[in-house]
């Protein structure tokens, strides 16, 4: 074996195990420490008894609200993922299949990109102000329609990309056999599409369900959602350690298991065209 091939395995190997060392490191942390009671987190033991109880008290304590921050969040990022795949794949289907003049077509795209760079602290101020006058501010169908927004520009760019490698020539022999366009739509190009569905609604669903800066502004503790809800168990005069890592240990699921469901269809996502 070639030394210095076997040098550059070592230097990869290692700096592999030191990406997955500081990602999964503290995840580990967390989850130690919702294992533990404040005291032994307060003096640093790394020996101790663990205990489930502040998972109970996190989801089934009078004085928590979790549980139904949970289902907030699963409401708003249910249905704003549903809307933006609704709407983001029509609008990519549109721009993909019809043919529009190149000014509008180039004009709308560029602008949901330089749309999605805003940061989204910028747009937290006149949100306020017109949910307020709108009579819609502390409930979840601002926060809807704020994540449905946030979360367009990247289903319409992923379902543009999974839409161009389906062949145009499908839908035209069905067309020949007699099926109307939207049928050729529902029954060819949107089954063919699945993957791509699959790839931008596992993403829009988590980032709806981990946004927490549009939350916080827009909501009260009625209408908070799962990551409001972790850091309010940091309070002003004090911090409840172990319930606050029980509950992002919760806030966790969901994301893990949608992820280990659909990776390969997120992967395929996010490279596709990187050969071409």
């Amino acid at each position: 074996m070639n030394p210095l091939y076997g040098r550059e395995r070592i230097i990869g190997y290692s700096l592999m195990a030191l990406a997955v060392a500081m990602i999964v490191g503290p995840f580990l942390w967390i989850f130690m420490n919702s294992l533990k009671y404040q005291v032994a987190i307060y003096t640093g033991a790394w020996v101790f008894t663990p205990t489930f109880s502040n998972y109970m008290d996190v989801l089934f304590s009078r004085r928590s609200d979790f549980a139904h921050n949970v289902r907030n969040s699963l409401i708003v990022a249910g249905v704003s993922t549903t809307l933006v795949l609704v709407i983001g794949t029509l609008a990519a289907y549109s721009l993909h299949r019809f043919r529009w003049a190149a000014w509008i077509s180039t004009g709308f795209l560029g602008w949901t990109l330089v749309f999605h760079t805003i940061p989204v602290m910028t747009l937290l101020g006149p949100w306020y102000v017109v949910f307020r006058q709108l009579g819609l501010y502390d409930t979840l169908t601002a926060l809807i329609i704020t994540h449905v927004t946030m979360n367009l520009p990247m289903t319409i760019w992923l379902m543009m990309s999974f839409l161009k490698d389906i062949p145009l020539e499908l839908e035209e022999a069905a067309f020949v056999d007699g099926c109307r366009p939207l049928t050729a739509f529902w029954w060819i190009t949107l089954r063919l599409a699945v993957p791509g569905l699959i790839a931008a609604g596992i993403l829009a669903f988590i980032f709806s369900w981990k946004e927490f800066s549009i939350a916080l502004n827009l909501t009260s503790r009625a209408t908070a959602t799962v990551p409001v809800a972790v850091a309010r168990f940091a309070q002003q005069h004090e911090v409840q350690h172990a319930q606050m890592a029980a509950a992002a240990m919760i806030a966790t699921v969901p994301a893990i298991i949608l992820m280990f469901l659909g990776q390969r269809f997120v992967v395929r996502g996010l490279t596709l065209g990187a050969v071409k």
